[in-house]
This record gives structure tokens, C-alpha cells and sequence, in this order.
């Protein structure tokens, strides 16, 4: 039990990035421009802000329980919480869940075959929920004081306890969980001892998000308050009712997840130029992370405060309305993937390939696999990119460079085995699973993939150095059990570069069909138009890109009213089932879709 009078110490800064904190306040919308914060209307004034309007909401109470995402600074929140209550002279007693948690030692035991033992980046998802970290009659034993006016139980796991009162949550982005990650800021679930930051991240991606996950889908409609705990000093919130309201209008329209960027040892300057708002003094910018589910959060606003979110309450709440005919075949899994791969002015991308369906599912216990497409925004004259394998290609020959190169730092002449194809704007390249590919440099490529996004297994990096000053870590055997080396020569290039053709049009615009692999279980169109043209969702999730033009305006069937701009990725879900594009350019728009096939026998 911690009382109001204890205190706690506050040192060094709790991010490590240069990126911008997402504020509290709305943006104007004044910058026709990509977005860094784009978010979802509120009805004015639901968003409440700081310390003590959140105290008002409490005071009437004598219980309340606070739970909360690892990584948030829980006894910073305790301790400005509790000075409010102080100053109203509310007595009060905070009990720390953590107390009723099992020793290290057995959560370590619980976690441990999860973790993919030496393997520096994989491991297993874990299959059990956030009770198994708990003793049972200890938790039991954390009780209210009757003796004070105010008990409150925080924590990650407070709900266990069968209190009475209201329930918190305090949210935390994941982004912002990896931010605080590598400052030195965290522990896992848990866990006392500190890990190195890709240590942490193995086990929060593996372990903690899927406990944490379960936990919240268990709880999300007992939730009286969301709180979005990444301003340490500012949190905001909103009533429960307000947000799953919110979600149930999502669903029905048209949204845009908060993306985030951050540098690599490949990465380029092409992004600085299209989001100019990116701090512009980082080295470079190699990914943008438009929608990556398990990672995205989603942001709210009353138009005078902002609240973020996870993503996955979105889907625990409303995926058969997001997710449409494909529901039940991805559960609460969103299954498309959008992110920028950014190398203009950059380098080459890592040699590698993704594993079978079978693989993932074996080894890392992934339902669905890392099926991806390069969709090309941009490029200079005489940019490449690596895909598939030379006809000539030996195996044997190629395994025994690849292992000499890691052992002894030597070059491997890549396209001695590996087949070249020119970046041409808006072509879209193919990469199912067991593929071998990179983008080579001054490309920025539009990833559109199945949302799995770690699984990457990197065969020869060039000899450099990660932004760290260490050589990131290949996966020479793990590649070589998924290649298909039938994927060569001239065949390989029939199968890897999409043939476009027209399959609808009218006056003023087409839909232009960008096949994918049979492997694939998403499929590509792109919307060509000078004035409008509409979309029907057909019982899919659509997500939709502006990749060529300066802005655009969607009506959806519902009668919601957004604005897009260039690059920007938004979603309609399949419950949506109808909307209209309108071009607010001064040329013709074209617009990139990605959906579920209709088809997924093969899957």
C-alpha cells in the first residue's frame, strides 16, 4: 500500500526520439498538407484534460480501480493525481496491484519459452492472459480501506480485483511505449530487470501486447474512462460511452490512424519533403508507418482537447463491422498493411525474404503470414529493385558466399544471383512469401502488405551498420528454409510484376485492376479520375491512398465528410458499403486501393 505522502523521483527525460509528442490540442487544419495528427471528431467539450478536471469526475467515489498499458509512469500519476485530492482534502490510500503479482522469478519461467531463447528478434506469441501473472489470494487481499474517504487500486491488471467504482484505463501509444523503451524508462510486465531496447521490444511485442490485448478485450465495455497517459503531466480522457459511440461511427465511415516514422540505415529524404512538419535534422527518414495496426493508435478530438487510443479497442469493439465477410476468417486481426519505405538518397534495403504461411504459424505462432507488394510512388531515373532469382542461380553457391560474407565481412556480388527490374512510378511489384527482394535506393515505396511486419529474414546488408554502430542481425537459415528458387528468371518476372487493365470506366475516370499473386489474399485497384468517382465496398474493408494529385474530399454513404491529402492513408470499413471521391486538385487524381478477395479457399 503506498500513501499520498510517499514520493517518487523524477529524472532525465522519459523519451528517447526526436519525434514530436502528439499534443494535447487539436491541429488547426489550416496546412494543406500530410497530417502528423489527424483525428476523429467529438461532440464539443467530452474531452476532459489535466490532473484536476479528472479528480472532478472522482471525488463522489470511495473505490475506484486505475488500469493501465505497460510503460505507463505509474507512480508520477499516483503522485499528481493524489495532489489533487490533497488539496480538496480528500483522505486517500493507493494500493499497488503490482503487489499481488507472482515473484520474478515465476513470471520469468511463465515467459520464457516465448522468447525465442538467443534468437535476437523472435519468439513465440504467447498464448496466456494477464491472471496467469497474479496470485490469486493475493490479489483477493488487496482490499479498500473503509477507514478513507477515497481507496483507488492502479496498475496494469486492476480490474482483477472485484472492486466496486469506477474503472480507468490509462492508454499508452506503442510508439511512445518504444520512445520510453529505449530512454531506460520501462520494464516489461512484470519484470524488475532492465533489458536492452530491442530485449524489451522482443518481449512486449511476443508477450506483453498479447496479454495486454486479451485483457483488453475482456474489459473494454466495463470501462467508465479512457486516458491517454503519453503526456505524462497532460492526460486527457473521455467518458467510455463517448468513445465506443465513437467507435460504432468509425465503422460505419471513414477514418485515418495516427501514422509514425523513423530512421534506418537505408533510409532517405523523400519523406522530409512530403511531410515537412517531421523534425528535419534527423538523418534520414526510412519508414512511415500509415497502418500498422498492432502499433497505430487512433486520435480523438472535441475540437479543443485530443485523446489517442490503441488501435485494437477499435477492433475488439467493431470488427465485424471493419472486417466485413473476411470477420471470421481474421478475428481481431486488421489484415492489411500500409507503410512507406523510404530510400532516395539512401541505400539499398537488406537482401531477404518472409516466411510460409506454415512457418509463421509454427514458429511464431502468427495466424497469417508477411505477404507483401511494393507499390511505386516515386523514383529516379535508374532506381531498381531486387526480385526474384537469376536463372542461373545455385542455391549451394549462393548459401556458401552469403555465410562467408557474415563470417569474414566480404561483398557478395548480389546480382550474380539476384534479378534487377527497373522502379517505374505507379508499377506495382509482387513479393509472396518466400520471395527474395529489397528496393534498391532513390525509390520511395508504398508497402502494401498482410499486416505481419516483423517477420523479415535478412540474408546480406551491405556491410554497414545500423544507426547504432551495430551490424543488425541476418537470418541466413531461417531464409533458406522459406526461398522458392523457382521464383527466376523470365518466370519470375512473370509473376512478380502486376500487368494493370482497365475494368471499369466512365467520362472522366477508370478503375484500373492491379492483380496480385495467387498467394496473396488482398487485391489492388487504383482509381483514376478528374472530378469523382465511387467506391462500393462489397463486404470488404477498403484502405486507400492519394498517391497521385494534391487533395481529395470523401463522402460516405452515412453522410460523413473528410479531406485527404497527398500520401495520406485512410480506411472505409466494409460496413461503410458505399462512398464518393472528389478531386479538390487542379490535374487528374488516381487513388490506390487494397482489399480482402472475395476468395480465400486457397488460404
Amino acid at each position: 500500500m503506498i500513501h499520498s505522502s510517499e514520493r517518487t523521483k523524477k529524472t532525465g527525460s522519459f523519451r528517447k526520439t526526436e519525434q514530436i509528442l502528439s499534443p494535447s490540442n487539436p491541429s488547426n487544419g489550416l496546412a494543406e498538407t500530410y497530417r502528423l495528427f489527424p483525428d476523429f471528431s467529438l461532440e464539443g467539450g467530452c474531452v476532459g484534460f489535466g490532473f484536476e478536471s479528472l479528480a472532478d469526475l472522482l471525488t463522489t467515489y470511495s473505490q475506484i480501480r486505475i488500469d493501465g498499458f505497460v510503460g505507463i509512469f505509474w507512480e508520477s500519476f499516483r503522485e499528481q493525481l493524489q495532489a489533487t485530492f490533497a488539496s480538496r482534502n480528500i483522505q486517500t490510500i493507493w494500493i499497488d496491484v503490482s503487489q499481488a503479482m507472482k515473484p520474478p522469478s515465476m513470471v520469468e519461467a511463465l515467459v520464457k519459452p516465448y522468447l525465442g531463447g538467443d534468437d535476437p528478434l523472435f519468439g513465440k506469441r504467447f498464448p496466456g492472459s494477464l491472471q496467469d501473472y497474479f496470485d490469486p489470494d493475493q490479489l483477493k487481499s488487496l482490499q479498500p480501506d473503509p477507514d478513507c474517504s477515497l481507496s483507488i487500486l492502479y496498475g496494469c491488471g486492476a480490474f482483477l480485483a472485484q472492486w466496486k467504482g469506477p474503472l480507468l484505463y490509462v492508454d499508452l501509444p506503442k510508439n511512445e511505449l518504444q520512445y520510453r523503451s529505449r530512454a531506460g524508462r520501462v520494464r516489461n510486465l512484470g519484470s524488475p530487470s532492465p533489458l536492452t531496447p530491442k530485449e524489451q521490444y522482443k518481449q512486449f511485442y511476443f508477450v506483453d501486447w498479447q496479454v495486454l490485448n486479451r485483457h483488453k478485450q475482456t474489459i473494454l465495455d466495463r470501462v467508465d474512462w479512457f486516458v491517454d497517459g503519453q503526456r505524462p503531466t497532460e492526460p486527457t480522457f473521455v467518458a467510455g460511452a463517448v468513445l465506443r459511440d465513437a467507435f460504432n461511427r468509425m465503422s460505419q465511415n471513414v477514418f485515418r490512424a495516427r501514422p509514425w516514422f523513423e530512421a534506418g540505415p537505408w533510409g532517405g529524404q523523400r519523406l522530409k519533403e512530403i511531410v515537412p512538419q517531421l523534425p528535419q535534422h534527423e538523418p534520414n527518414y526510412a519508414w512511415s508507418f500509415e497502418l500498422i495496426t498492432p502499433e497505430n493508435g487512433l486520435a480523438f478530438t472535441d475540437g479543443e482537447y485530443s485523446l489517442e487510443v490503441s488501435f485494437d479497442w477499435f477492433m475488439y469493439h467493431n470488427h465485424r463491422e471493419i472486417l466485413g465477410r473476411s470477420a471470421d476468417q481474421f478475428g481481431y486481426e486488421f489484415p492489411i498493411r500500409f507503410d512507406f519505405l523510404d530510400t532516395f538518397d539512401g541505400g539499398n534495403l537488406s537482401l531477404q525474404c518472409h516466411p510460409s504461411p506454415e512457418y509463421i504459424k509454427e514458429h511464431f505462432g502468427e495466424p497469417f503470414t508477411q505477404d507483401e507488394t511494393y507499390y511505386i510512388l516515386d523514383c529516379k531515373p535508374g532506381a531498381e529493385v531486387y526480385l526474384g532469382f537469376q536463372q542461373t542461380i545455385d542455391p549451394k553457391t549462393f548459401r556458401t558466399q552469403l555465410d562467408s560474407s557474415f563470417t569474414n565481412s566480404t561483398p557478395v556480388d548480389v546480382k550474380q544471383f539476384v534479378n534487377t527490374v527497373s522502379a517505374r512510378q505507379h508499377d506495382l511489384l509482387l513479393i509472396p512469401h518466400g520471395t527474395i527482394h529489397c528496393s534498391g535506393e532513390n525509390v520511395l515505396v508504398l508497402e502494401i502488405s498482410a499486416t505481419p511486419y516483423i517477420f523479415t529474414f535478412k540474408m546480406y546488408d551491405w556491410l554497414r551498420l545500423g544507426l547504432d554502430g551495430v551490424a543488425r542481425p541476418l537470418n541466413i537459415a531461417r531464409a533458406f528454409e522459406n526461398l522458392d528458387f523457382d521464383r527466376r528468371g523470365e518466370e519470375a518476372r512473370r509473376q512478380l510484376i502486376s500487368q494493370p487493365h482497365i475494368i471499369d470506366q466512365g467520362q472522366d475516370w477508370r478503375i484500373v485492376h492491379l492483380p496480385t499473386h495467387s498467394d496473396h489474399f488482398y487485391d489492388v485497384h487504383r482509381y483514376e479520375f478528374e472530378s469523382e468517382v465511387m467506391g462500393h465496398t462489397d463486404g470488404s474493408p477498403h484502405v486507400l491512398m492519394l498517391v497521385e494529385g494534391s487533395s481529395l474530399e470523401i463522402l460516405t454513404h452515412q453522410g460523413m465528410v473528410e479531406q485527404f491529402y497527398y500520401a495520406e492513408t485512410f480506411v472505409v470499413p466494409a460496413a461503410a458499403k458505399s462512398y464518393k471521391l472528389v478531386n479538390l486538385g487542379q490535374r487528374p487524381a488516381k487513388v490506390i486501393k487494397a482489399f480482402i478477395k472475395s476468395s480465400l479457399e486457397s488460404k
